[in-house]
């Protein structure tokens, strides 16, 4: 037997063993999920028998998934309103019948979703380069910002409402601040891995001729960053826009507190109707956000912000 002949042969039984290694680990880690959906399933209820009463008002066991989705059918439909051809004018002036009333609510929704974005663009960009392992000037202020950024989004923005409910009183400032210190401790994670991302040389050279931190970061980490900024900050609004919309369900402005009333008054046509309103702001906004992100992260690619 030649040499490449043998060499072959230990190739394909060292291939033959590797495969089958991997193969078992495969194995392993598909049955390892499976036993912890199913787990995490029973936890929550997933496989739980609940009753329900039949129309000849007999009771009757079944799966608590199954009983529940016709429950939520009906509860659906009754947020649908009726809308005829011939009066459609009329049945959708009944459906918005509070569009005035909506119409200021959202252009507060919308004002708190700005304004919290700009807490946050401000807050973690300027945290991003403290928190980022390549960039922070040292080991004490990397730690302290990361951990700054993890305890701020850590706390949904719905407590951070109530905690400024509380402290503010209700109305849109407590809901700017809550979604504002949400969104800098998101944005600031998001900004400071692009920061990890960069390529140092440009910062190795303004440091190799004299420059300090701040000109290595303002001019040799900025311009690379930019585009991913803008692409982060885009989408953040979008989310803050919703999440403005739900944070008044706690008293922190916006259209929430019209939820809140139409769920507790049981007004379902009055919940689809706000539905409809957000849906067609988050449409809007996230179609301009995508042609502004797109014209801006062109530019910089052809050096228009560079």
């Amino acid at each position: 037997m030649t040499d490449i002949s043998l060499a072959a042969q230990h190739f394909e039984i060292a291939f033959a063993a590797t495969r089958t290694r991997q193969r078992r680990t495969q194995a392993l880690a598909v049955v390892a999920f499976a036993l912890a959906a199913l787990a995490a399933a029973q936890f929550s209820g997933f496989f739980d028998v609940n009753e329900m009463s039949l129309p000849s008002g007999e009771r009757v066991a079944g799966w608590k998934l199954l009983i529940g989705l016709p429950r939520l059918g009906d509860y659906l439909a009754k947020t649908v309103p009726i809308l005829h051809w011939r009066t459609l004018g009329a049945d959708l002036g009944e459906w918005f019948w509070r569009w005035p009333t909506w119409a200021r609510l959202l252009g507060e929704t919308i004002l708190i979703a700005y304004m919290a974005t700009l807490i946050g663009v401000v807050g973690g960009f300027l945290l991003s380069f403290l928190a980022a392992r390549n960039l922070a000037p040292n080991r004490i202020a990397y730690h302290v910002a990361r951990r700054f950024l993890e305890v701020v989004r850590t706390v949904p923005d719905l407590v951070w409402a109530l905690i400024f409910v509380f402290s503010f009183g209700v109305g849109p400032l407590a809901g700017v601040l809550a979604i504002g210190l949400h969104t800098t401790g998101s944005l600031g994670k998001l900004y400071a891995e692009a920061n990890e991302n960069v390529d140092l040389r440009a910062a190795e050279a303004i440091r190799a001729v004299g420059g300090t931190w701040f000109d290595e970061i303002r001019y040799g980490v900025v311009p690379q960053v930019i585009p991913n900024v803008i692409s982060y900050t885009l989408l953040r609004f979008e989310i803050n826009v919703r999440s403005s919309s739900v944070i008044g369900y706690v008293g922190a402005g916006g259209l929430g507190q019209e939820i809140r009333t139409a769920i507790s008054m049981q007004e379902y046509t009055d919940l689809s109707a706000l539905f409809v309103i957000i849906l067609v702001t988050v449409v809007v906004i996230d179609s301009a956000s995508e042609k502004l992100r797109h014209r801006i992260i062109g530019l910089t690619g052809k050096g228009g912000l560079g």
